[in-house]
C-alpha cells in the first residue's frame, strides 16, 4: 500500500509539473502542487519504507520528471498550441495620399511635436524639429517620412 500511495504522488507530483512548465507560466498553484506532491512522495518514502526505498523515490522522481520533460517536448502538444500566423501587412498610413515636400497645410491639432495635420484634404500623422505648433497655424511640409510627415510653421512676413 505505501509503494501505491508513493507512485500516486509521484505521478501526481510530475503532471503538476508539465503544467507549471509548459501551460502555466511563471510561479503557479500547479508548481506549488508539483513540489508538495513530489516531496511528500519522496519524505513518506523515506519515513515509512525505509532509506533505501526513499533513495530509489529521490532517484526515480528526478528520472520520471526528466522522461516526462522529453516526451512532452517531442510530442506535437507545443506545436499545436504554438501560433504560426505569419504577417503579411503591415500599417503605411500614408499609402494612398500623395504629399510632396513643400505642400501646405493647417494643423489640425497642437503639435507638441506630433500631432495631426490637414494637407490636400487628408488628415495625417506629422511631427516637427521640437518647435509647438498650435492647432488652425498654417504649415509646410519639409520631409515626408514612412508613416507621418515632418513640417515647419509658416513665418508670417
Amino acid at each position: 500500500m505505501e509503494i501505491a500511495i508513493v507512485v500516486t504522488l509521484l505521478v501526481l507530483g510530475v503532471i503538476f509539473f508539465i503544467v507549471e512548465l509548459f501551460l502555466i507560466p511563471g510561479i503557479s498553484l500547479a508548481g506549488i502542487a508539483g513540489t508538495l506532491f513530489m516531496g511528500g512522495s519522496i519524505y513518506y518514502a523515506y519515513a515509512k519504507i525505509g532509506s533505501t526505498a526513499g533513495h530509489i523515490t529521490l532517484l526515480g522522481s528526478i528520472l520520471l520528471l526528466a522522461i516526462a520533460i522529453i516526451i512532452f517536448i517531442r510530442s506535437k502538444v507545443l506545436e499545436k498550441m504554438s501560433l504560426k500566423t505569419d504577417i503579411s501587412w503591415k500599417n503605411d498610413p500614408l499609402e494612398k495620399i500623395s504629399i510632396q515636400i513643400g505642400e501646405k497645410g493647417v494643423a489640425v491639432s497642437r503639435l507638441a511635436p506630433m500631432g495631426k495635420v490637414k494637407i490636400n484634404g487628408n488628415i495625417v500623422e506629422a511631427k516637427t524639429n521640437g518647435d509647438f505648433i498650435d492647432q488652425g497655424t498654417e504649415i509646410k511640409v519639409i520631409q515626408v517620412l514612412k508613416t507621418n510627415v515632418l513640417v515647419e510653421r509658416i513665418d508670417e512676413q
